[in-house]
């Protein structure tokens, strides 16, 4: 196991990031909820609520306008490096987490597939593992969220040359758990 980073950021999305229709979709990232613990499992995650309750993910095949009905990309995972170069790149609209990852450890530098190719486990504070993920591709970015790190406006040119710029897992990685587990700030993400 190779240590990566401590996660600094826990979310969830409570409905589509993305809305209207193609070819003029749109991205916001307001639906994003910071949380302090996640019930990640295979069909998903579950954010914790002040009220002592869940709230569902987007993504979670519970969800009842759930993206992941085929239940293969219930968690995303993020890092904070990649936020770094894409700020650089983008400017201060680029928030850290607003790209949607439901987990962003902190990493002094860019993740790649071959990085987290053979899967990640999220780490406990006393060395015990909480919960592992199968790592299943890269999130490839979109036209929606591009042209919004943008300002809204671009010209195909420019879109394509960002387009590519955030491929290669630069806006994270989809995943899925193998088990299921709680997991907090500060635990510590691994690739196996």
């Amino acid at each position: 196991m190779r240590p990566l980073g401590p996660l600094i950021r826990l979310q969830i999305q409570r409905s589509s990031l993305k809305t209207g229709e193609k070819p003029t979709r749109t991205y916001d990232p307001t639906p994003l909820l910071p949380v302090r613990r996640l019930a990640v499992s295979a069909a998903g995650v579950l954010g914790a609520a002040e009220d002592g309750g869940w709230i569902v993910d987007v993504h979670h095949m519970t969800h009842p306008a759930t993206k992941n009905s085929d239940g293969l990309h219930g968690v995303s995972v993020g890092f904070t490096a990649h936020y770094d170069d894409m700020r650089r790149r983008f400017g201060e609209r680029l928030t850290l987490g607003c790209a949607g990852e439901n987990l962003i450890a902190e990493t002094a530098g860019r993740m790649s597939f071959d990085d987290v190719c053979n899967g990640l486990a999220v780490m406990a504070p006393d060395g015990s593992e909480r919960v592992r993920l199968r790592v299943l591709e890269v999130a490839h970015p979109c036209r929606p969220f591009t042209g919004w790190a943008l300002g809204d406006t671009v010209e195909s040119s420019v879109l394509k040359e960002n387009l590519q710029f955030l491929e290669g897992g630069m806006r994270g990685f989809y995943c899925t758990a193998e088990g299921a587990g709680t997991v907090e700030l500060g635990d510590l993400l691994v690739a196996l």
